[in-house]
């Protein structure tokens, strides 16, 4: 049986705002995504890429939907010395973000960074200052926060007579990675992501779950017993569990060597929400969620009522370019004179900090580190 192919997705309505001109800053694998998303953005232009090599960064354009009139540069900073980029994309590995975003932030340049920001919260923390001393908006990379499923979610956690009080979350995000991928790919080298599976996977899974803590940060975190380390002492699987002073308690794993799985549950004194494909949705252009509310089991023990209930979030736009819209809103208005948007570094912060005691955790033996500030 034939199966038709899901619907396009529309193209986006002209904006009647100057567009946001993106320089793109490396061409990394994940750097295709967010081309596409920034063509796809009504308030966004693809204007210019750059590479250590001027051919390599012309091969991207041309195979990566750049416009005719897109610059080309051989070097980072010379994209970077470009006065009509407002803003850059930066899907470098992460030892390099700390020079780059510090750079770029000098250079009056937006900074749209891929996650982890930075290797510890110190090198965030002086990402941030640049940012701040040159007053441009600093945006990570994590992309579902931008999907209309994560607002409907957001309207059933904070539903005290749906949910309740929040009191557990648990979080999975792992896939198996090729042999290739563990002896050669960024994400296992030391010298260039040294948090290997917990800065890569694991972002995700700390994110998801201080998001739904409404981003407050646990006491203390306690690495589980068992992660598993390359040769190089990269972590290529861990997990933790999170502890808050009220008793609430969340738990992840994050791995590059087990099945594929992005599962979220958060557990409150009347409900449950449940989310099989957190990071990436099965489909691009819908995505739910099941939510339950005072569930028991019928008379016989036999099934349960009342069931939980699908919600379906369609998707007007992927939620990569729902990202690239709203950090362009931001870039604008900061035009127009208001001020950077101090959200999104918060609560990356708050996601490093909790990486660096998870990470902390795992090199004292798995031994009880408490949250930064």
């Amino acid at each position: 049986m034939s199966v038709s192919p899901p619907p396009p997705l529309p193209v986006p309505p002209m904006s009647s705002e100057p567009s946001i001109r993106f320089g793109v800053l490396g061409c990394a694998e994940i750097a295709r995504k967010v081309s596409r998303a920034i063509t796809l953005a009504p308030n966004a232009e693809l204007y210019a890429v750059a590479s250590r090599s001027f051919d390599k960064a012309k091969a991207f354009a041309s195979s990566n939907g750049f416009p005719p009139h897109a610059k080309i540069y051989g070097s980072y900073d010379s994209l970077l010395d470009d006065s009509d980029i407002d803003a850059v994309y930066i899907p470098l590995p992460t030892s390099l973000h700390l020079h780059w975003a510090v750079l770029a932030a000098r250079k009056k340049k937006h900074i749209l960074l891929e996650k982890p920001v930075a290797l510890n919260a110190s090198e965030f923390d002086t990402i941030v200052e640049a940012c701040e001393s040159s007053g441009v908006q600093l945006m990570d990379g994590t992309m579902w926060m931008h999907h209309p499923r994560t607002a409907a979610m957001r309207d059933f956690l904070s539903d005290s007579n749906r949910f309740g009080q929040l009191k557990m979350v648990n979080v999975t995000f792992t896939f198996a990675a090729k042999s290739d991928f563990l002896k050669n790919d960024i994400r296992v080298k030391p010298d260039l992501d040294a948090l290997g599976a917990l800065g890569d996977t694991g972002w995700y899974c700390v994110r998801s779950i201080l998001w739904t803590a409404n981003y407050e940060l646990p006491k203390k975190v306690v690495a589980v017993p068992g992660a598993v380390l390359n040769d190089h002492g990269v972590i290529l699987a861990c997990g933790a569990s999170l502890h808050w002073e009220d008793g609430k308690v969340a738990t992840f794993h994050c791995s590059f060597l087990s099945s594929m799985a992005m599962d979220v549950t958060a557990i409150g004194s009347k409900g449950t929400l449940h989310l099989n494909d957190f990071v990436i949705p099965y489909q691009e252009h819908e995505a739910y969620f099941s939510a339950a509310t005072e569930t028991g089991f019928n008379e016989l023990v036999t099934g349960w009522v009342p069931r939980p209930s699908k919600h379906i979030i369609t998707a007007d736009l992927p939620q990569e370019t729902r990202m690239v819209r709203e950090f362009s809103n931001l870039v604008t208005a900061i035009k127009k004179g208001s001020k950077p948007e101090k959200h999104w570094p918060t609560i990356s912060r708050k996601t490093q900090l909790i990486l660096d005691a998870v990470k902390a955790s795992v090199d004292k033996g798995f031994e009880p580190v408490e949250v930064g500030n």
